[in-house]
């Protein structure tokens, strides 16, 4: 919700409108504000991180304190080896693939043109496995150079 208001400056008696915006529940600060009057300039945010609150602003302007919900996931899930999958595309050159391969995953070519042959052939290629973060980053870099990558669990 937006509110305008004027306020008057006690510097040669200039009026300026400024604009209140208030918001919903959905938004959560994580750190803690301390308002601190400083000449010329009104007001001052500092932020003072805090681990075990969070502070929700509601629709009515208050503020809430809370504590925050931890994302978890079984061990299972991060464990468990993932595989960086290349699937063939009849767009990109074989040396262009080649080329992506090696910047990618910093393989020598020899090693990086039997992927790409195998990808070509095959229609995919098994190109690393191992934890789940390292091989999400991999799939957004081919994604990077318009490779058709995917994230396989291994069975």
């Amino acid at each position: 919700m937006q509110r305008n208001f004027d306020l008057q400056r006690g510097v040669g008696g200039h009026s300026r409108r400024y604009s209140l915006f208030e918001l919903g529940a959905s938004y959560v600060s994580i750190s803690t504000m301390s308002r601190e009057r400083r000449r010329g300039v009104g007001c001052r945010a500092q932020g003072k991180e805090t681990a075990e609150m969070a502070h929700v602003l509601d629709g009515t302007g208050s503020v809430t304190t809370v504590e925050p919900t931890k994302e978890t996931r079984s061990e299972e899930d991060l464990d468990l080896p993932w595989q960086v999958v290349v699937h063939n595309d009849p767009v990109n050159l074989m040396s262009y693939v080649t080329m992506v391969f090696q910047r990618v995953f910093g393989y020598p070519r020899e090693k990086a043109e039997r992927h790409m042959l195998e990808v070509h052939h095959n229609g995919r290629s098994i190109l690393w496995a191992g934890m789940r973060e390292p091989a999400e980053l991999y799939v957004q870099q081919l994604h990077g150079y318009l490779l058709l990558a995917t994230l396989e669990k291994v069975s």
